[in-house]
């Protein structure tokens, strides 16, 4: 039986990765591992992903595998050079990060993609993950996560789908939700849009599923 280790730095993200789990991979069997202080300390320090942040991330993951995971699968976009880090020290496994499934099924598709974010950093780390032939433009859904931290699910997705809305004014074809907790608003975009939407949540299950399952 496969174990996957779920390692997350928001609350959030908890709930739709095991959905999607729940509903494409049931099989496998999921461990949760969750530090919710990760992106508060991330946004508030200044540091950026240094050393001190890399090293929680080995600790969570060296955990993860002691306890006989043979997948791990992070869920917070914004802390992609520590997770490679993490990748680099157990190669036999795989180490996801939250966005490479999504990446590498958008960069199989064409015409401009928006990428939409509520958690700035990520808006800072993520595009520079995809490929140089993906025309990009990025937007930033002010106030969705303060909603979302609030319990307020129709204010967030009402401030994503106006990003998406805006994204295909500006020409994008495709639209792709930068986090796992805003894959909530996936049906309410591609209502409002009439596109294609790409979440992180769904890419991430149909990825790990190929090569573990």
């Amino acid at each position: 039986m496969t174990r996957i280790a779920l390692i997350h730095a928001l609350p959030h993200s908890v709930g739709p990765i095991n959905e999607a789990f729940s509903r494409d991979w049931s099989e496998a069997v999921r461990m949760n591992l969750l530090d919710d202080s990760l992106s508060a300390d991330l946004a508030r320090s200044g540091q950026g992903l240094d050393d001190a942040m890399t090293e929680r991330f080995q600790r969570l993951a060296q955990y993860a595998v002691e306890v006989g995971s043979q997948g791990i699968l992070f869920t917070c976009s914004a802390f992609g050079k520590c997770i490679e880090a993490v990748a680099r020290r157990h190669p036999s496994m795989p180490v996801f990060k939250p966005n490479q499934a999504m990446i590498e099924e958008a960069a199989s598709g064409s015409g401009k993609l928006g990428l939409i974010a509520s958690f700035m950093p990520t808006l800072q780390s993520m595009p520079p993950e995809f490929p140089a032939h993906i025309e990009l433009e990025t937007a930033f859904a002010k106030g969705a996560l303060d909603a979302l931290n609030a319990g307020d699910m129709q204010a967030h997705d009402r401030l994503v789908v106006e990003q998406a809305l805006q994204l295909r004014e500006r020409g994008c074809t495709r639209i792709a939700l930068a986090q796992f907790s805003m894959a909530r608003a996936r049906p309410a975009c591609e209502a409002a849009t009439k596109l294609t939407v790409l979440t992180t949540v769904d890419s991430a299950v149909r990825a790990l599923r190929a090569r573990l399952g």
